[in-house]
């Protein structure tokens, strides 16, 4: 292990190099990347070609304009890649819109001299397969047991979370909202966490992608709660994207808007990082379900309530 050099172009992965007693040998990351916070020193060895500065409508019409061109959404600086060396590069295939992929890599992987690294691609799906990844990373990195004992105190505090809230008067349906304009409801590991924390996921399949919703649907289903969490907006930017939703004839209609039970979570940092804090993600949604039974302390950082 002494000497191990590596780089994670994923934040998930990341923060289970961190999870896992291995910050400490990262050399360089992604754009994105940004927990544990001395992760930030790190060189980043990416960025996307995707303006951010827009509403998720304007985002969504770029992505699919860069994709038309039949290019990656992400460039990556090969030549520091290389110069810095790695053992082991960690990235994923699960989303080439979400995070640098390996094919992302050709340019610095074709021209390398000597011995090329490891590269460890993820491809998380399900909760299951976030615990399959943090045990590969373990491997890879030549810290099974670390690993092993990681996942077991995640899984526990997942179990502690079911078992309260299945002691909860009832089980409010939930609509999972991953990206406003267009809609899409939040897939792969979020029903299982809704369910965790004591709700009933609507739209979506544990283990499946995320699938497009239509207003239509989400009016007749009429959730008694809706969280908004789009793939890499912070709550910020969800706020300032509210116009989107609000404009719609469905909006003010709907049981949860009426009520006040719509709630703004950061899903940047949390819900579309399938890695250690899904277990901080469950926490959220359990607090906001069953405000008494739960109170991890969220309110306000990761999650607020719509005014």
């Amino acid at each position: 292990m002494s000497g191990l050099r590596i780089i994670s172009l994923l934040p998930s992965a990341t923060e289970i190099v961190a999870a896992v007693g291995m910050a400490d040998y990262l050399v360089g990351r992604s754009h994105q990347c940004d927990f544990p916070e001395a992760v930030r020193r790190l060189p980043a060895l990416s960025e996307t070609k995707v303006r951010l500065d827009g509403t998720s409508r304007d985002i969504d019409r770029w992505v699919n304009e860069i994709i038309a061109q039949g290019v990656s959404v992400y460039r990556v600086d090969a030549e520091r890649l290389r110069a810095l060396k790695p053992d082991v590069i960690l990235t994923q295939t699960q989303c080439a819109i979400c995070a640098v992929t390996p094919g992302d890599l050709e340019d610095a992987l074709c021209e390398w001299t000597g011995m090329a690294p490891a590269l460890v691609s993820l491809e998380p799906n399900d909760l299951s397969d976030v615990w399959a990844d943090m045990r590969k990373v373990g491997r890879a990195l030549g810290v099974e047991a670390a690993a092993h004992a990681a996942i077991v105190g995640l899984q526990a505090r997942l179990v502690a979370i079911r078992d309260a809230a299945d002691r909860a008067d009832r089980r409010p349906t939930v609509a999972a909202i991953e990206w406003i304009d267009p809609l899409m409801a939040g897939g792969n590991w979020m029903p299982e966490l809704i369910e965790a924390a004591g709700g009933e996921s609507l739209f979506a399949t544990p283990g499946q992608h995320s699938p497009w919703l239509d207003w239509r649907a989400l009016a007749a289903a009429d959730p008694d709660v809706i969280l908004l969490l789009p793939c890499g907006f912070t709550i910020a930017q969800s706020l300032a994207d509210m116009p989107l939703l609000t404009a719609r004839p469905e909006w003010a209609g709907l049981r949860a808007v009426r009520e006040g039970r719509v709630f703004v979570i950061d899903g940047h940092h949390y819900f579309n990082r399938p890695g250690p804090r899904l277990v901080e993600s469950a926490e959220m949604i359990a607090e906001i379900l069953h405000p008494d039974l739960f109170a991890f302390g969220h309110e306000g950082e990761g999650w607020v309530r719509l005014a």
